[in-house]
């Protein structure tokens, strides 16, 4: 009898140890909703080849290489990029920004694209594999993926990292790293910028993803807008899934009620806009008025104390406006001219060029050379700068090409 009785014991205390242990699993799980109101939607995971705006040879590409050049040289043997240095002092100390160096990665494809040379892609995946452990994602916190910066999440974070998933797809048509697929990085990422919708319109700027997961209500980047709609275009051309467009129109509805801002990341959306699908009459009101502040602030920009990553950003403004203008059929060349005064400025602070007449010797000038220091009164080449640079060189060049035509 007792034979009989043990086996049946046993089995009734395993059914209950794995009942408890189901539970208790269950009940650790952090009971926080999500900042996100919408749900992911099925979405394209294989990319088609990527349609590039040809750029022809223009003396321009030089510079957007020699930035390359500089920042390939910098690399470290893990990928790590240069992110900011002192050119009179050597002094490389900071804190670094995830943001604005996975920014320098999207600038490496971009010059692998324009010098057709592979060892730049070659430099980006490097990086990329560095910068790719620092994306997070946590199902039981927040939805979607974002990238870890600084200890938080921030909403250009995503965008930027979509960008750079896209500049890659531009430079090679693949979304493969080895076996890692980009491409559904860029989906999650994606429904994280989603996520960070406002109810009344535009987006929550940075998550908190420790513990519960909260948004930031008071942390703002006024670029973070533009660029998060930037993104959902690229993911929208990557993956021919409308859901995206119908996001970006949304955000875009939001934005142009908006007082008028130096906006480049919502410049770039708009000429993305007219590229991929139509400009409304008010779309292309509300980039004129744009472009109209970026060259009301010409005569402050070209001062020789002023950044030359401000009027980097003015380049690239100008640029995607210009490219939204030529393919809506509506006049442009009024900003070409505006474009070539700030390009010529921003050229004045690559190195070797300097109009700052700082006094380097020349190993030092070898060693900088192609980097973009920020000011007289700033001697610092920081990587944003040249993402700067690179973007707006670059969309200048595709604006000159489509204006040919």
């Amino acid at each position: 009898m007792r034979k009989r009785i043990l086996p049946i014991l046993l089995i009734i205390l395993f059914v209950m140890l794995a009942a408890t242990l189901w539970l208790g699993t269950d009940s650790f799980k952090p009971k926080a909703e999500p900042t996100a109101l919408p749900s992911p939607v099925p979405t394209t995971i294989s990319a088609h080849a990527p349609e590039v705006i040809p750029l022809g040879d223009d003396p321009l590409k030089r510079p957007i290489i020699a930035a390359g050049d500089y920042l390939v040289r910098h690399q470290l043997a893990n990928g790590e990029l240069p992110y900011q240095v002192n050119i009179l002092t050597n002094d490389r100390s900071s804190t670094p920004s995830n943001i604005r160096l996975m920014g320098g990665v999207s600038a490496l494809y971009t010059v692998c694209r324009i010098a057709e040379n592979s060892s730049y892609c070659e430099a980006g995946d490097r990086a990329l594999e560095h910068y790719l452990p620092n994306l997070l994602a946590d199902e039981s916190r927040f939805k979607g993926t974002c990238l870890y910066s600084n200890g938080a999440c921030p909403l250009g974070g995503a965008a930027v990292s979509i960008d750079t998933i896209y500049k890659r797809w531009q430079a090679t048509g693949n979304v493969l790293l080895h076996d890692h697929d980009l491409l559904a990085d860029a989906v999650n990422l994606g429904y994280f910028i989603v996520s960070m919708r406002k109810p009344e319109g535009g987006f929550y700027h940075s998550f908190d993803p420790h513990f519960e997961g909260t948004v930031n209500p008071g942390y703002v980047d006024p670029t973070f807008n533009g660029e998060g709609a930037a993104a959902l275009l690229q993911l929208y051309e990557m993956t021919g899934n409308e859901f995206w467009l119908e996001q970006a129109r949304d955000i875009n509805d939001f934005m142009t009620a908006q007082p008028v801002t130096e906006d480049a990341g919502h410049s770039h959306a708009l000429a993305m806009f007219a590229r991929l699908d139509e400009l409304s009459g008010k779309d292309e009101a509300y980039a004129k008025d744009i472009a109209d502040l970026v060259i009301a602030g010409q005569v402050r920009s070209l001062n020789p104390a002023n950044s030359s990553v401000a009027t980097a950003a003015k380049i690239e403004a100008l640029s995607s406006i210009a490219q939204a203008f030529v393919l809506s059929g509506e006049d442009h060349e009024w900003l070409d001219r505006e474009i070539r005064t700030f390009v010529t400025f921003v050229q004045a602070r690559q190195l070797p060029a300097n109009d700052c007449a700082f006094d380097l010797p020349g190993d030092q000038l070898k060693n900088y050379k192609g980097g973009l220091f920020g000011s007289c009164d700033d001697p610092g080449i920081r990587i944003d700068g040249l993402q700067r640079w690179v973007n707006g060189l670059t969309l200048y060049l595709e604006y000159k090409n489509l204006a040919e035509k």
